[in-house]
């Protein structure tokens, strides 16, 4: 039950993550050191079930899909989706340098958190690393085209499983991808609204990106770990720089609802911000939240198991 209790929690800290343009659930699960039993478990959800079945029946499935460990951590998703929805988008419109100033100390923290595990490092692996950073910051260009697909049941597939794929990446941001495809205040208004056709196609297109993409990760990492993991750190070094709390939109295009989907921005120190935009810099406030990011991070690390079991 406490085990339960745990993987419970951590889910829901997953999914008030999700919520966040610009932040990954992976990061989360990353921290509390359940990343790769969440990728593994996810991977037995197949063919390879009826076979647990044939040799154990009820008992046998369910050890081979570790429901012990997904059933607890979907719910704490699910729950912290629903009702973080709202918070989430109240904080986005009146509040949101604190709230990048809170997540970008809680993901720069957990780069540092995951590379210290790391004990076989070496020379070559810079490459991965890079490969990552530079995915991270390419990716959101491409995914204006998601938006040229027409039928919208057809949009919601493919995001769904472009948001759920990138929610197994830590510093990929499965929220800020939506919000560059044009989608994101559609996608989070039906899951207030509980909007049941919308979040069928979502979810059968997340369904989807689950099933293919948690098997390529799974394959990275029982061949590639280390390297893999570099990947992943790069992705979350990678989306530092969305999350930075004093920044200055210089670009930006039309959502299909006149959303307005930002392409870049403009880095700024906190005194330069305030001259430019005439907003309050926040700067005590927003480096506080920056430091309660990284202790949490540092805090969360501390207490989780330094390996994945799977």
């Amino acid at each position: 039950m406490k085990r339960s209790y745990s993987v419970f929690l951590k889910g829901a800290g997953m999914g008030a993550a999700d919520a966040v343009p610009g932040v990954s659930g992976g990061t989360i699960a990353f921290i509390t050191g359940i990343y790769e039993e969440l990728i593994y478990s996810i991977k037995n959800f197949g063919p390879s079930a009826w076979g647990a079945w044939r040799r154990g029946g009820l008992k046998g499935v369910a050890v081979h899909l570790n429901l012990g460990f997904v059933i607890p951590l979907v719910l704490g998703i699910g729950v912290s989706l629903v009702s973080v929805a709202h918070l989430v988008t109240y904080l986005l419109e009146n509040q949101r340098l604190l709230l990048d100033a809170f997540f970008f100390g809680l993901v720069a923290a957990s780069a540092w958190v995951v590379s210290r595990r790391l004990t076989d490092w070496r020379i070559w692996h810079v490459l991965p690393l890079a490969a990552g950073l530079l995915l991270a910051d390419g990716l959101p260009a491409l995914m204006p085209l998601v938006s040229g697909l027409g039928s919208e049941g057809l949009m919601l597939g493919v995001a769904g499983a472009i948001a759920i794929s990138a929610m197994l990446l830590p510093g990929i941001s499965g929220s800020f991808l939506l919000l560059t495809m044009g989608l994101y205040s559609s996608v989070m208004e039906g899951l207030k609204a509980f909007d049941v056709m919308l979040m069928a196609q979502f979810g059968l297109g997340c369904l989807v990106g689950l099933v293919t993409f948690s098997r390529l990760l799974s394959w990275l990492l029982s061949r590639f770990h280390t390297a893999t993991l570099q990947l992943l750190i790069g992705f979350i070094l990678g989306s530092l720089p969305l999350l930075w709390p004093w920044r200055e939109l210089v670009s930006y295009r039309l959502g299909p609802d006149e959303q307005i989907i930002p392409m870049e921005y403009r880095y700024l120190l906190p005194n330069d911000y305030a001259q430019l935009t005439g907003d309050p810099s926040a700067l005590f406030p927003a480096v506080a939240l920056m430091l309660a990011g990284l202790i949490l991070v540092l805090a969360v690390g501390r207490f989780a198991s330094p390996t994945d079991s799977h």
